[in-house]
């Protein structure tokens, strides 16, 4: 399977589902609700729909996973593919927003690429040859300690269930941290650690299209991703933990009380 065709198809499908979004963003959008949080506009589905489209007209033997439809079972490659990650934010007219496509060949991550139609931002890896943004070449921060990070976190679309572990998660950071933020789109967050604008990123009950792309990006560019109790992160694993590797220790040691969360 040659590489180049699969990079260029990647980074085709994230600049027609870019377009796509960047189009209708602020405009008024069909929405339905897959959850009492959890959003889908009319804009996820056509964004979808033209990158999946371009994928199977190149590669029609491929397998993929995508948020917003039914898996196309495939004997060759699979691409993971969240066509808008920060569906609420686009819906509410706020830019933290980003196209999310993972390549997986035989159970292994590959390629990915998120792309921020916003700022213009395409982060991307590709196994072995390291992660870039916009071509350039980016690592992880060199922040040794919890007190001088600045970390992210999201919250799950069950919340309202059980909001005390996550208040509780958030609360063990505020008094080890510099700063802490949450904007919403998981993808981007991941390339935040990965260029070294975040130091680590925390969130539980991510989904695969989540975080596919943003793993490997994270990995390439020298990041460390487990979950709570220090295994190796996994597409499905509920746990989440990437960081620059230097403050993993102290992030694990935060997260103890919550290691058995989702298990």
């Amino acid at each position: 399977m040659k590489n180049a065709k699969i990079k260029r198809t990647l980074l085709d499908a994230l600049d027609r589902a870019g377009r796509i979004i960047k189009a209708n963003f602020g405009k008024q959008q069909k929405i339905s609700k897959k959850g009492i949080f959890n959003l889908v506009t009319e804009i996820d589905k056509a964004s979808e729909k033209a990158v999946v489209e371009l994928i199977l007209k190149r590669f029609p033997g491929h397998a993929i996973l995508a948020e917003e439809s039914p898996a196309v079972q495939g004997s060759e490659g699979r691409w993971i593919i969240d066509p808008i990650d920060g569906t609420t934010n686009f819906a509410h007219g706020f830019p933290i927003v980003s196209v999310s496509i993972g390549f997986e060949l035989e159970g292994r991550l590959t390629m990915g690429g998120v792309f921020d139609p916003f700022r213009r931002e395409l982060f991307f890896a590709e196994r072995g040859k390291g992660a870039t943004l916009n071509g350039k070449r980016i690592r992880v921060s060199k922040v040794k300690t919890l007190s001088d990070s600045l970390v992210a976190t999201g919250f799950p679309y069950d919340r309202h269930k059980n909001p005390d572990d996550y208040l509780g998660m958030l609360r063990a950071f505020l008094t080890r941290i510099q700063g802490i933020r949450r904007g919403g789109s998981a993808a981007i967050d991941l390339c935040y650690v990965a260029c070294g604008r975040f130091d680590g990123y925390y969130e539980v009950k991510l989904s695969p299209w989540d975080k596919a792309a943003g793993m490997i990006i994270v990995e390439e560019a020298g990041g460390t991703l487990t979950d709570f109790s220090d295994d190796p992160l996994t597409l499905t694993g509920i746990q989440n933990l990437a960081t620059n590797g230097r403050i993993h220790k102290e992030m694990l040691a935060a997260l103890e009380p919550f290691k058995q969360l989702g298990r």
